[in-house]
């Protein structure tokens, strides 16, 4: 699809609605008045009327068919002013020609409960909810969601001070690689050579932060230890950066302590034993499904029972918050076994339950016409499936955040039981402290106190990039300290 841009600067959000409506169509940017060739188009452009007035239009041609809209607005309308309102016209052709409306609307962004939020804040409940409604076209059912997650997260978010941090880890290995995945992640297989050195230099880059840390006064009150899978090292290599990680950091204002043991079939119980000595709080056993046989199609290299062994496993390790991830829309499953996955994890007991919608990034193994047309149509059934089963027992969405080329531009929820939100997935996703990151693929947020800026820094994305570019990595995180002067 070309994507034409008349004379206006809206580019990255006129292509991420036409992405909402075409996921997998690669989207031609292309500047001037007219479209190059045949095909599908979107035509935006912005002028000005007789009488001074911004004009903004869109035209769109789908698969032969036309749908022109155009808004005025006033010579003195504000860019975020003129970008809504050509969204609104993109929006509305695509509607229009598609005979679909999408339940999020034309919102297009990564944090729609952020956004919620902010508004509350401004314009209070009942304004945030008619402006998610009627400007943005979100639906009423994802509308409350929004607005019932940001009430769950206002005392969470009463605890985080302007000194405030958390800390994320990077583990970037995987024992396999799942069809479905985009992350930074190396088998075992083919990476094992760069555990030791990595290890190693990542103990060495948790002093350094805690360094700088200490140096600024900051108060470290949530640790998660992500991936890849970080149970896929061995338990002697978990105990040494567990170790680093006590010896250097001030754990004493620390409420929440995570590590992603997403592989069942990296769980052991020397693992849990080294895990629950260093004080790790929270698990997250993974089965993303309890089929064997959408788990075989997806490359997970487990059965359902292991799974299900390892959260027993975990539970006998004295382990009292276990999240549980699965994914809506995987290849080969059905509503009936969705179902019957969610409703297993809440017979286990499951604190959290994580439902992601399945995205299609072009890295991704799994990336098929056939694949994405077969998924949209069931994904939005099998979240419903999964809100009624998890509400029907208690469990409330307390974050919630989506991905570029999601299914049905969907999204992906936390649930959890009253009193055990994850509060590190509430401050990274909404933004509201300083997350210091380490490891491969790692990002370290910077939040500005008393402020909404944010400063990202970034570490090199690859495992062996990491080790043999280390120092010039490191050099990177001297800024923290010389953001804090600045933002004080």
């Amino acid at each position: 699809m070309f994507l034409v841009i008349d004379n206006h600067p809206f580019h990255f959000e006129m292509e991420n609605i036409c992405r909402v409506f075409f996921p997998l169509e690669r989207i031609e940017v292309v500047r001037g008045a007219e479209c190059p060739g045949g095909g599908d188009a979107a035509l935006t452009g912005l002028k000005k009327d007789a009488a001074g007035n911004a004009v903004v239009s869109a035209s769109v041609s789908v698969d032969g068919r036309q749908a022109d809209f155009q808004q005025a607005l006033a010579a003195d309308a504000g860019e975020k002013a003129r970008e809504l309102a050509m969204a609104d016209c993109l929006f509305s052709a695509f509607v229009s020609l598609c005979a679909y409306v999408p339940p999020w609307g034309m919102l297009t962004g990564v944090r729609p409960s952020k956004l919620m939020r902010t508004l509350i804040e401004g314009m209070g409940e009942d304004g945030a909810r008619q402006y998610f409604e009627h400007k943005l076209h979100v639906s009423e059912e994802k509308t409350a969601l929004a607005a019932g997650i940001a009430a769950v997260q206002r005392p969470i978010i009463a605890c985080s001070g302007p000194r405030s941090f958390s800390l994320y880890i990077s583990i970037p290995f995987c024992p396999t690689r799942c069809s479905y995945c985009s992350f930074v992640s190396h088998s075992i297989a083919w990476a094992k050579k760069l555990i030791a050195p990595y290890v190693s230099l990542l103990c060495t880059e948790l002093r350094d932060t805690a360094r700088i840390a200490n140096e600024l006064g900051l108060r470290l009150e949530s640790v998660y230890f992500g991936g890849g899978t970080p149970t896929v090292l061995d338990a002697q290599d978990i105990r040494q950066l567990a170790d680093t990680l006590d010896a250097v950091f001030d754990m004493s204002n620390v409420r929440e302590y995570t590590v992603e043991a997403g592989r069942p079939d990296t769980v052991t119980k020397e693992k849990l034993v080294v895990l629950k000595k260093a004080g790790v709080t929270r698990l997250s056993i993974n089965p993303q499904s309890f089929d064997d046989a959408v788990l075989e199609k997806i490359g997970r290299k487990h059965t359902s029972r292991q799974t299900l062994e390892a959260f027993l496993l975990a539970r006998e390790q004295g382990f009292e918050n276990i999240n549980m991830d699965f994914i809506a829309g995987l290849p080969g499953d059905s509503a009936a076994g969705f179902s019957a996955g969610i409703q297993k994890a809440v017979a286990l007991g499951a604190e959290n339950v994580t439902v992601h919608t399945l995205a299609f990034k072009r890295s991704a193994g799994l990336v098929t016409e056939k694949m994405q047309q077969t998924a949209f149509q069931s994904t939005e059934e099998l979240l419903a499936i999964s809100k009624d089963i998890l509400q029907g027992a208690g469990y409330q969405p307390y974050y919630m955040y989506r991905q570029s080329k999601s299914v049905g531009n969907l999204e992906n929820t936390g649930w959890a039981k009253p009193g055990f939100e994850c509060e590190y997935n509430i401050y990274m996703m909404e933004e509201i402290h300083t997350v210091l990151a380490a490891g491969a693929g790692a990002v370290t947020k910077l939040k500005a106190p008393n402020s909404s800026l944010i400063e990202r820094i970034f570490n090199f994305k690859y495992p062996y990039e990491y080790i043999d570019r280390f120092a010039e990595m490191q050099a990177r995180k001297e800024r923290i300290g010389k953001f804090y002067g600045e933002y004080q």
